[in-house]
């Protein structure tokens, strides 16, 4: 018998979306109802706290004991083990289907979905990754720390609208993950605001740096995207979700180093 969404509870729709987005063991502990899958966006930020919390412990304590370019690839390893890399391929397969599918909506989608990873996807997540680095780098270690811890929820909660702005681009049953995610409800968007926006207000409050580009900005860079996908597409996938909260993310990052 399937159970129906509203039927399951709070906290095993918060546990499906740290099984989902991270590769910790959670699944060992319990594993929530199949339809709680279809909620995890609405907890995205919330797994943030926890990859940015140990992306951020990792380059802080780091930077303690070992050169600090090293604290840094250090702390997007770590990141990269705890999500099993799921945003990165994302942003691959994205590049991928973006550079080379042209304006050809199903070559789009057919190269988005292979599991091979052709020039723009590699050519892509180098740059992507040494941006990243180089950002936090300049970054003297504290505030790097604060604003991953800020920047991951953050992203994640910006990104989430894409859910609302459009229709998912595949029928389910051809979806990676078997699973669409459903529109949000306000109660659902309600929350997911105070998930990404409680560490950036605190993250502002406590640095003193102008909010209004560091909010702006990597909001612009989210609407530019969703331009972009829904010109080529007229829908999200799970790819376009990966590679837009990276580079909004990115744009945080940046925005901060050139403030």
């Amino acid at each position: 018998m399937q159970t129906n969404i509203d039927q399951t509870r709070w906290y095993e729709r918060i546990w499906a979306a740290f099984i989902f987005f991270t590769r910790l063991p959670f699944w060992r502990w319990h594993q929530p109802p199949q339809a709680c899958y279809k909620t995890v966006v609405e907890h995205w930020p919330l797994t943030g706290w926890l990859t940015g919390g140990l992306m951020a412990a990792t380059l802080w304590v780091g930077s303690h004991y070992l050169p600090y370019l090293v604290a840094v690839l250090l702390a997007v390893v770590v990141r990269l083990l705890v999500t099993g890399a799921l945003h990165e391929d994302g942003l691959a397969d994205f590049l991928d289907g973006f550079g080379g599918g042209g304006h050809d909506r199903e070559r789009i989608l057919t190269i988005m979905k292979d599991s091979h990873i052709g020039t723009y996807g590699v050519l892509g997540l180098i740059v992507y990754e040494l941006l990243l680095v180089a950002a936090l780098y300049s970054l003297p270690p504290t505030l790097a720390a604060l604003t991953i811890l800020a920047a991951d929820p953050y992203a994640k909660m910006v990104t989430a609208q894409l859910i609302s702005m459009m229709p998912y681009a595949r029928k389910e049953e051809e979806a990676k993950n078997k699973t669409i995610y459903r529109k949000m409800q306000w109660p659902a968007g309600i929350s997911l605001a105070i998930q990404g926006l409680l560490p950036m207000g605190l993250y502002l409050w406590y640095t003193g740096l102008p909010w209004e580009l560091i909010i702006f900005l990597p909001c612009l860079a989210m609407y530019l995207l969703y331009l972009l996908i829904w010109n080529r597409l007229r829908g999200y996938t799970g790819d376009c979700c990966g590679a837009v909260c990276l580079l909004v993310e990115l744009t945080v990052y940046l925005v901060v180093c050139a403030l």
